[in-house]
């Protein structure tokens, strides 16, 4: 989405389509963008990117409503802000970052599936954990996803589908995510991207599978939890969550191999490279917000959830 200005990419029908789930209104689109990058210029703490697909795909991750968009604008940047270790220093030639996005643990699929959504798909049982940190996995994980959202617009408007293929997961795996990872990824995730997530689908899920999920869903909103479909082997099962169209050809699919999928999206990460180190110049700066601060202990504080049980 070059250039700062928008230019629509959608079919009457997707039009439509957003109109009736999302509350886009064509004739009052730009006047939404520049009333959110009006707001965006009077918040002395917050560096946005001000261009009208960024501010769009906010509004629309929000159905509009411009309270909400602020909200999840403000938290955006203030997450990123507080999670260095995930958003700076983000280089796809840099040679240890390369060696694990050359392993593919996650990649959008081509094309979209049956209800137009993007699927993204894990494989998080293929690396050795002794080698690549947590943080190093979320980090490289945040890249592939950061530069798809700004290349898919389809999505912004009908939503993405996360597939786990759990082959290899392991207790060491399994311990490298901490309460504190699925809280902050969580945060992230539900409150901080304009993402609309349409479901959760795993497979070939071990054992030491309950032990993270179980640590995840505890952090997870209601409405997330009943979108979460554990398929275990059963492939058939999954297909009607995830059509074999849009799956890689090891899955049983006509999407491509793996290796080609991830060639793809390392070519894109590739010609991204400057959009991609120009973006942790985007965060907020908390000595500048007005009011109190905001800390990690307020955003990702896991004692929060225990506190109200201190009572004399």
């Amino acid at each position: 989405m070059g250039g700062d200005k928008y230019v629509c990419t959608l079919s009457p029908e997707l039009l439509q389509r957003a109109k009736d789930e999302i509350n886009e209104d064509p004739d009052r689109r730009e006047a939404d963008i520049e009333h959110i990058r009006d707001w965006l210029r009077h918040q002395p703490h917050i560096n946005a990117r001000m261009d009208d697909w960024t501010i769009l795909r906010f509004l629309r991750g929000c159905k509009f409503s411009l309270e909400r968009t602020k909200e999840k604008l403000d938290m955006f940047y203030t997450c990123k802000s507080l999670c260095p270790e995930w958003y700076k220093n983000r280089d796809p030639q840099d040679k240890k970052l390369r060696s694990i996005l050359e392993l593919g643990i996650m990649l959008p699929l081509p094309g979209h599936d049956q209800l137009g959504r993007k699927v993204l798909f894990g494989r998080w049982g293929i690396y050795d954990p002794k080698m690549v940190s947590m943080d190093e996995l979320i980090k490289t994980t945040s890249m592939f996803i950061d530069v798809m959202l700004d290349e898919d617009e389809l999505s912004s408007i009908t939503g993405y589908v996360m597939l786990g293929d759990c082959t290899g997961l392991t207790v060491s795996h399994a311990i490298g995510f901490t309460p504190s990872h699925a809280k902050k990824s969580l945060v992230m995730w539900q409150d901080g991207y304009p993402m609309r997530p349409k479901g959760l689908n795993y497979i070939n899920t071990p054992e030491a599978f309950n032990t993270v999920f179980n640590i995840f869903k505890s952090f997870m909103k209601e409405k997330m939890k009943r979108r979460v479909h554990i398929h275990g082997s059963d492939m058939e099962s999954l297909y009607k969550e995830v059509p074999r169209d849009i799956l890689p050809v090891e899955y049983g699919g006509t999407n491509g191999t793996v290796e080609e999928i991830k060639n793809y999206w390392l070519q894109r990460l590739d010609a991204r490279r400057d959009w991609l180190l120009e973006d942790e110049k985007f965060c907020v700066d908390e000595s500048k917000r007005p009011g109190k601060a905001k800390t990690s202990a307020d955003l990702f504080g896991i004692e929060g959830s225990f506190r109200k049980l201190n009572v004399d």
